[in-house]
């Protein structure tokens, strides 16, 4: 069974290696990807192409992952927020959100310790 809604329509997305779908409702998008059955550095490469799509916006994008992205957060605490959703087979589902469109990451980076 997918974690990727059935409706949501695959979408291009630059620097992705990964498929990325969109599920726009109420004139808001949700982006998705899912990473669960890659190594590194997929996972980081994919979330920082992902995010750009919902900078100053408010659309949100769900990562599956196989773990949860630590090395990733620190770098957006001042702009994008998440929650971790425990899932089947023991995966991570991470929400990203913005939690204050006048302030930006830096999105370019793509290093964790």
């Amino acid at each position: 069974m997918s974690l990727i809604p059935s409706e949501a329509n695959k979408i291009e997305v630059t620097g992705a290696t990964v498929d990325f779908f969109e599920l726009a409702k109420d004139g808001i998008s949700t982006y998705y990807f899912d990473t669960s059955k890659c190594g590194p550095p997929a996972p980081m490469v994919n979330a920082m192409s992902g995010l750009k799509l919902i900078k100053n916006t408010d659309s949100a994008l769900v990562m599956i992952n196989h773990k949860s992205p630590g090395g990733l957060f620190g770098k957006l605490e001042a702009d994008i927020s998440h929650s971790i959703e425990n899932v089947e087979g023991g995966l991570v589902k991470v929400t990203f959100t913005n939690v204050n469109a006048g302030v930006d990451s830096d999105l370019t980076q793509t290093a964790c310790h």
